[in-house]
């Protein structure tokens, strides 16, 4: 029987306990970079109250820190593609762990300004990464689901963002303080979980490393099988750890030398440096890569002009801090189920149906929630907002790593990535401006556009649902539509 590949042989697998420690581990680190980003929405509102910062000041607080995210998303990308993962991993956590401590400490808006982009460029670089990763582990099957359960821990970070802003930012006039405190302290833990996570198998590959790579995988193969002896199933299945195609001697036996699914041929240590890397705009990507940068940044524009500025703008509306941070706490507890159902929908119905459907209903819930005025009809369209945005946000995670092959993987994640981290920073700065022209309404309208847009966009993207990651770019026009 042919020899399987290390990628079909991860393929294969049942998800098992180290799964599910590099999907938390991944994850912990994601909540950390939502709870992050979800506390500055609070903070601008209370140094409004109690620095009384103008709008202008607040919109770059805002923008300052997705200046570098953009940053950090595409040099992320590429040291991905170049150092490996797991490292990138470690310093984007280090990066903003010391960062997010000192921004407890400013004194002056210049200064937690300045915080707030270094701050902004381990966050940035983080996100693409974690995706690729934990896309690149998955079993073929549920890939697409754990990547959207990677994205649900975001929902976990700008929950507790919330939770932290209704009752210890609204606390005190320090209140921010002790909240950016809080975020820096957990940094060191989720660092130490990152440093114990697995390299990716398809970078050892492009390295080379082959050795290293037969590790890896026979790692996930041997916890496979402890756990199904541990269960009772019998024995070790042909291919997995132990069995005849797991190879024998310390270099990994024949699967060694095999490259991805489909590659049909062997490859020596020096295969995949010595030939030639695509670029994400050759002739059989570039399709995508356009379609996939206009989702990333129609949804950016919405998503942080809407949730960053909510609550100021109930704030500015007439409600208490305390009761506006209360109300966008209820709103993001949506984020959740919205997540829940997209992970199930993924593998349903596919990719690119759930990101549309989902984009779809965003922009029906923008145009409520600019119309809502009564408090109960504010957190039900809020909540409405929530579900479907943080819905599609778990799909668009879910496609962009299967849309590359392994060269670029990094690279095509974090180039959309930081190309919709510009309309993050115009986002927070436009709000101002379009309320005094047109209030709510117009401006969330705007918001409602950009989702439509993002819509039409995501359904030129192929469709790939249960199909293996693969190291080749495809072939010109290949793909189903």
């Amino acid at each position: 029987m042919p020899l399987r590949t290390r990628h079909e042989r991860l393929d294969e697998l049942p998800v098992t306990r180290k799964h599910l420690r590099l999907l938390t581990g991944s994850g912990v680190g994601w909540a950390l970079d939502a709870m992050d980003v979800g506390l500055i929405s609070f903070i601008m509102a209370a140094l409004t109250a109690h620095w009384g910062l103008s709008a202008t000041e607040v919109s770059w607080l805002g923008s300052i820190g997705f200046v570098g995210m953009a940053l950090g998303a595409t040099l992320g990308g590429l040291l991905a593609d170049r150092i490996g993962r797991r490292q990138v991993f470690a310093l984007t956590l280090l990066v903003y762990g010391i960062a997010t401590g000192a921004s407890a400490l400013a004194m002056g808006l210049g200064a937690l300004m300045v915080l707030r982009f270094v701050v902004g460029l381990g966050l940035g670089a983080e996100l693409p990464v974690a995706s690729t990763l934990v896309s690149e582990f998955s079993p073929r099957r549920i890939r697409g689901r754990m990547v959207v359960l990677l994205e649900a821990f975001w929902a976990v970070g700008w929950v507790a963002a919330a939770a932290i802003g209704a009752f210890v930012v609204s606390a005190s006039d320090d209140g921010w303080r002790w909240a950016l405190a809080l975020g820096c302290i957990p940094a060191a833990y989720a660092l130490v979980i990152r440093l114990g996570l697995p390299e990716s198998v398809r970078y050892l590959e492009s390295r080379g490393r082959e050795a290293e790579a037969e590790r890896v995988v026979r790692s996930f193969e041997e916890a496979a099988a402890e756990e199904r002896a541990a269960s009772g199933a019998g024995r070790t299945p042909s291919g997995t750890a132990g069995g005849p195609d797991a190879g024998g001697g310390p270099e990994g036996g024949p699967d060694a030398a095999r490259g991805d699914a489909g590659a049909g041929r062997e490859r020596g240590p020096d295969a995949a440096s010595s030939a030639p890397k695509p670029s994400i705009w050759s002739e059989a990507l570039r399709r995508r890569t356009l379609a996939l940068w206009i989702v990333w940044f129609c949804v950016n524009l919405a998503y942080y002009g809407a949730f960053i500025w909510i609550p100021s703008l109930l704030h500015a509306q007439g409600f208490t801090l305390v009761r506006s941070f209360t109300f966008t706490l209820i709103i993001t507890l949506a984020q959740l189920p919205g997540y829940a159902v997209s992970a199930y929908l993924i593998e349903r119905w596919g990719r690119r149906p759930t990101l549309a459907t989902f984009l779809v209903g965003s922009a029906m819930a923008a145009v409520l929630f600019g119309l809502a005025s009564a408090e109960w009809a504010i957190i039900a369209a809020g909540c409405a907002l929530s579900f479907f945005n943080l819905g599609a946000w778990g799909a668009l995670y879910a496609i962009g790593p299967e849309l590359y092959p392994t060269s670029v993987r990094g690279t095509g994640t974090g180039a959309a990535a930081g190309f919709g981290r510009i309309a993050s920073i115009i986002a927070p700065l436009m709000v101002p401006p379009v309320l005094g022209v047109g209030g709510p309404v117009l401006l969330f309208s705007i918001f409602a556009l950009a989702f439509a847009v993002a819509a039409c966009a995501a359904l030129t993207l192929p469709e790939l649902r249960g199909e293996p990651l693969t190291s080749a770019p495809p072939l010109v026009g290949a793909g189903r539509s």
